[in-house]
């Protein structure tokens, strides 16, 4: 059923709708980090990144997302969705992101391309 939601999440909007909304998660995890409000920015996390960072620190995820120092960023310079997986590129910071049934969610957070390699990343999901 989940998934059910998920494809109704992802399909049934238009491309247009569903890169507004990849755009505002984004966003709202990025103006999260930025406001030092780590339950908020732990919420914009998919379960599994969440699960990772808060493991990977062993310290709780509001604590755990600022050991990272990611790059803060508010302008979105590029959004590309694939049916339920996503990528918006900021001006500081790359993020990728799954849509669940709640919404789309992060799942990895300071992203650096690197040439003919996948892309390092200081949040993720294992």
């Amino acid at each position: 059923m989940a998934v059910a939601c998920a494809v109704c999440l992802t399909g049934c909007s238009t491309l247009g709708e569903r890169e507004a909304a990849v755009s505002r998660a984004a966003l709202h995890f990025e103006e999260s980090v930025q406001r030092a409000d780590g339950t908020r920015a732990c919420a914009a996390l998919a379960p599994q990144t969440r699960q990772e960072l808060k493991e990977s620190a062993k310290m709780p995820c509001a604590k755990a997302v600022f050991e990272e120092q990611l790059s803060h960023s508010a302008a979105v310079r590029e959004v590309q969705v694939y049916g339920q997986q996503a990528r918006v590129v900021l001006a500081a910071d790359t993020l990728f992101l799954s849509a669940f049934p709640s919404g789309w969610k992060i799942t990895a957070a300071g992203c650096v391309a690197r040439p003919h390699q996948p892309y390092q990343c200081q949040i993720k999901g294992g």
